[in-house]
């Protein structure tokens, strides 16, 4: 079956419209649907013989769970660094300028791995994890108006608020209101978290918490897309690999024909280097310490490699020599604060542009020569590789539609829910790119 999703909440009366290329996966499916939900009250099929395609259209009919508390499974961390638990929560109805979703697939980002070994500014436990996913809106509270029960969207861990200075600016994607806060477990407005246990508070991360099948978040870290989307591909797009390819397409803009030099391989440099291929660079460097990413990296359009571990030099130089006086643009990805300045230092005299994306540890210091500047070579940073989530996702999602992007090569892994600590082992042992986590499993 490719790809296709329907709202399994209990909306009365709706439709979905859902397209396959054969019908018994359809039917499996439908099955599997009606065992679980009795609300699918009837099933039919329509073949169209113009677009040559099996629409299958289905009836729902059954009270609404909008305003009710909903009780569902989620993936709870208890402690830090303990394995989750798959415990039933109560997940409370959304309030004024909220949502509340069904997740329908996640995704392991390594930032959820950073908070669940408590390495982060604050540690709060419990706690519900995970913030790239996609799901569907199931209910929405006071004073939203541009999502419903039914549209397909993407949690994202930052937001757009539409009326601060950042959100009006073409130029910022960190607003105000939104913007990422990791040491914050509870709802804006009210202060409050909407998950609990037998009446204990079970707190947010990032304002997702998508490790549950049901979570809440505010309207303004929602982003509504194409429904066609395949959720368990375009899911990734909520964090990392968004952060990476708009690094390079937004913030580092190179031109057809350039040379790039992509600092880390990991799933962001490697985001970087897919927005290098798409702006049609023709020489992508990947430079890492681990010789074994750069076979997957060819995947994803690095032409060369460099490891800095095989030179006598700084990795700075090996780039110039190998490049006529240095790359065209560079992107940073690692967050080591000398990969940072070296990344800075290969960039050519004159035009060069450099961009970090990786967060440095609390107490580095960015050291480089002020004539670096003074010779027209340019440093920027990226948040979320400037993407504003309601107003740009869209647009992402639609150049994975179009094929301009693939996402299918991030994609190594899959597990089911009850399985998610084994995403963690797979991240913990450095294997894959992303683990998709399929909540109906």
């Amino acid at each position: 079956m490719n790809s296709m999703y329907m709202s399994l909440t209990n909306a009365p009366s709706k439709q979905a419209s859902l397209t396959c290329k054969n019908i018994s996966p359809l039917d499996s499916y439908f099955k599997r649907c009606q065992a679980s939900k009795p609300q699918f009250t009837r099933i039919f099929f329509q073949v169209s013989k113009r677009k040559k395609r099996i629409v299958c259209q289905v009836n729902m009919s059954a009270q609404s769970t909008a305003g009710q508390v909903i009780r569902c499974k989620a993936a709870v961390a208890w402690e830090a660094g303990k394995p989750l638990v798959i415990e039933e929560v109560e997940v409370a109805p959304p309030q004024e300028m909220e949502v509340r979703l069904k997740i329908l697939f996640t995704s392991l980002c390594h930032t959820d791995v950073y908070f669940w070994e408590a390495k982060g500014q604050t540690s709060l436990f419990p706690r519900i994890f995970g913030h790239e996913a996609g799901g569907i809106v199931e209910s929405v509270g006071e004073g939203v108006t541009h999502l419903k029960p039914g549209d397909h969207v993407l949690p994202v861990f930052t937001g757009e608020c539409g009326n601060c200075r950042h959100c009006k600016s073409k130029e910022s994607n960190m607003c105000d209101l939104l913007r990422i806060n990791t040491d914050r477990g509870v709802m804006l407005s009210d202060g409050k978290t909407r998950f609990s246990i037998n009446g204990k508070p079970i707190y947010h991360f990032v304002g997702t918490s998508t490790f549950s099948e049901y979570t809440v978040a505010h309207v303004g870290s929602v982003a509504k897309i194409n429904p066609a989307a395949p959720l368990d591909k375009v899911c990734i797009l909520s964090c990392g690999i968004s952060t990476g390819l708009g690094a390079t397409l937004n913030v580092a803009k190179p031109t057809k024909g350039s040379t790039v030099a992509i600092f880390g391989l990991g799933a962001v440099g490697l985001a970087a280097a897919e927005g290098a291929r798409i702006a049609g660079a023709s020489r992508i460097i990947g430079v890492d310490l681990n010789p074994n990413r750069f076979e997957e990296a060819k995947k994803f359009g690095c032409t060369e490699f460099v490891n800095p571990k095989d030179h006598n030099k700084p990795v700075q130089e090996v780039l110039a020599e190998m490049t006529n006086g240095g790359v065209d643009r560079s992107v940073e990805c690692t967050g080591n604060i000398n990969a940072m300045i070296s990344a800075f230092e290969c960039v050519h005299d004159g035009w060069g542009v450099a961009v970090l994306v990786g967060v440095p540890n609390r107490d580095d210091a960015f050291k480089t020569h002020p004539v670096n500047f003074l010779n027209e070579r340019t440093l920027k940073g990226t948040f979320f590789g400037n993407y504003k989530p309601r107003s740009d996702l869209p647009s992402v999602v639609e150049k994975y539609m179009n094929k301009e992007l693939e996402l299918e090569k991030f994609i190594t892994q899959q597990v089911a829910f009850r399985d998610i600590n084994k995403a963690f082992d797979y991240m913990l042992a450095g294997e894959g790119i992303r683990c998709i986590i399929r909540m109906d499993a």
